[in-house]
């Protein structure tokens, strides 16, 4: 999800990640982020285009899908997390800022960041005070814990990430709030008063920092939680509250009363509001963005193939476009649950098959979708290494090195498969069908199979018993660091302990023991040479098993704004920054 070299603890040694440096307010950017107004290609790529203090106005954004959940708790896309900053304060998050400095971690709810102790099992945060709901109540650290120990009920919330149930020390068999009520849970997280939250770890973890950034630590009330249905009406502790909520077509954000400009150094809050549109057309965004009558697509994953020719074709139209290059894998799984994937064989004949320069192509080519990648890690990611498990002759599928393998595996003949991609995406459907016309060189029948980007992994691609029963073999997929760093890229799509039988996970393939040991080995190694030794190591061994086809290293292309101010794309999160835009 996000492109990170973060920041973390002052005055004392970061432990397990070896992460180190300062974390700090929003004043020691090293960009320049004075910003300009010429238009120009790339302009708000690294500094602020159109820079502007005035305040009012309506921003209107849409999405081509529906939204995964608004809920802090269980929200896992890298755009939610960006526009969630709107209407949420978690503890840490990352700077407000173009540029290299985006990507650094800064207090948020908190006062300054974690204080590790234990040798880095346990960690220590003071939160602000004076910071109010929505409703004029002041938020205290029980509301985080409260939040923190919700967020760990998978069954409620199936989406979000796993991190805290992966480090906290939990009470053996503990449920969440709502299926182990009254447990204690004080071994996992203490709140000593109103304004400490203490975290006890399992095993020491130096970057607790970026999980303390997670919108999972996004205060929640007690008393006003209505478990999966607080999605209706997430309490605000932002800037703006939820003024509409049409779930499945659209809401609106409105300026929260409450909320205190003195106790946010990271929010300007300009607009007055906030329009969402779901479930819209997204070659009609990108007409509507192109006129003027839109103002952003907020997925952030760039313009449509059939708008790609119109940007790029008009010098004018190029001019005010961005351009940033992602610490993302746009990638397909192959899920060895479904026969015949789970003999290696089958699964190395897709890899050899697969057409390389169309895959590349349904995502807009170099320019609009990225660079052909042969392995998991981007290139971004301490660790990585250049490979290549599958070399081909020719890079539209190497067919004599496909059958070889299909003989090998007893499908001499192919075989019958399905192929899922999320419905309103129309880069996954045109991936989705160059898979399948690459693949029936070789003998295997793809299906396509569409489903909706807002359950895609609750209910669908994600969900093992779905999968098998619907014999989802390939699955068009995703995925950004949540941090940058090898464990930020790899844990939550590599590790099969992340793997939810109930639905959930952003991992629907790779299910490794030796995979798993080489995770915790990372974590637990101290020497950086070494750790990002293991994290190329696993990227080798995830290829060797063949679960997944790594598709393109992902670039974007976002047509600019034409009727906001302070644009600029947040390095953390790949897109625009929402919560730093104003309406000219």
């Amino acid at each position: 999800m996000f492109s990170k070299k973060r920041v973390l603890v002052a005055g004392t040694a970061v432990l397990a990640l070896g992460l180190t440096a300062a974390c700090g307010g929003n004043s020691d950017s090293d960009s320049d982020s004075k910003g300009s107004s010429k238009a120009e290609f790339n302009a708000a790529l690294t500094k602020i285009f159109n820079p502007s203090d005035k305040k009012g106005g309506t921003v209107k954004l849409a999405n081509s899908g529906d939204w995964d959940t608004v809920d802090p708790g269980e929200t896992y896309y890298g755009y939610s997390w960006d526009f969630l900053r709107l209407y949420g304060r978690s503890l840490l998050t990352f700077k407000s800022e173009p540029g290299a400095a985006g990507n650094e971690l800064t207090p948020d709810l908190a006062e300054a960041a974690g204080v590790p102790t234990d040798g880095g099992k346990t960690w220590t945060y003071k939160i602000r005070k004076g910071i109010k709901y929505e409703d004029g109540t002041e938020v205290k650290a029980a509301d985080v814990k409260y939040a923190v120990l919700r967020s760990t009920d998978k069954e409620t919330f199936p989406n979000g990430p796993a991190y805290f149930e992966g480090f906290l020390d939990l009470p053996a068999d503990y449920k969440g709030p709502y299926k182990s009520k009254g447990a204690n849970t004080d071994s996992a997280i203490t709140t000593p008063d109103d304004y400490t939250i203490v975290f006890h770890l399992k095993q020491a973890f130096g970057g607790f920092d970026y999980i303390a950034a997670l919108p999972q630590t996004v205060p929640v009330p007690e008393a006003q939680d209505k478990g999966a249905n607080y999605k209706q009406h997430v309490i605000s502790s932002g800037p703006y509250m939820f003024d509409t909520n049409n779930l499945g077509k659209d809401f609106s954000l409105k300026r929260n009363p409450n909320w205190d400009a003195a106790s946010d150094p990271i929010r300007k809050a300009l607009p007055d509001r906030f329009e969402v549109s779901l479930n819209v057309n997204a070659d009609d965004i990108d007409n509507r963005l192109l006129s003027g009558d839109l103002d952003i697509d907020v997925v952030g994953t760039g313009v449509q193939p059939a708008a790609l020719g119109r940007v790029v074709g008009d010098p004018t139209v190029k001019a005010s476009a961005d351009n940033p290059t992602l610490s993302r894998l746009w990638y397909t799984s192959i899920n060895g649950n479904v026969a015949p994937f789970d003999k290696i064989e089958c699964r190395k004949a897709v890899e050899f098959a697969y057409d390389r320069t169309g895959y590349q192509t349904a995502y807009g080519g170099p320019l609009a979708g990225g660079e052909i990648a042969t392995s998991i890690l981007p290139p971004v990611i301490p660790g990585y290494q250049k490979i290549d498990p599958y070399p081909v002759s020719d890079p539209t599928g190497d067919v004599a090195k496909a059958k070889e393998q299909l003989t090998a595996c007893g499908q001499a003949a192919g075989f019958e498969t399905n192929i899922a991609y999320r419905a309103e995406r129309p880069k996954e459907k045109a991936t989705a069908e160059s898979m399948q016309q690459a693949l029936a060189k070789v003998g295997i029948k793809l299906t396509l199979k569409p489903f909706p980007q807002g359950d895609y992994f609750s209910q669908y691609a994600g969900n093992p018993g779905y999968a098998k029963t619907n014999k989802l073999g390939l699955v068009v997929n995703g995925w950004g660091a949540d941090w940058n760093d090898g464990y930020g890229f790899l844990s939550q799509v590599v590790d099969s302990r992340v793997i939810r039988e109930t639905g959930g996970s952003s991992n629907v393939s790779v299910r490794d023991p030796a995979v798993d040991a080489l995770l915790d080995q990372a974590v637990a190694e101290t020497d950086t040479t070494k750790r990002e030794a293991i994290w190329g190591q696993i990227d080798a061994k995830v290829m060797e098993d063949a679960y997944i086809i790594p598709g393109i290293v992902a670039k974007s292309l976002l047509i600019r704004p034409k009727n906001l101010t302070n644009v600029y794309v947040n390095e953390a999160y790949g897109m625009y920054d929402y919560s730093a835009i104003g309406v000219a």
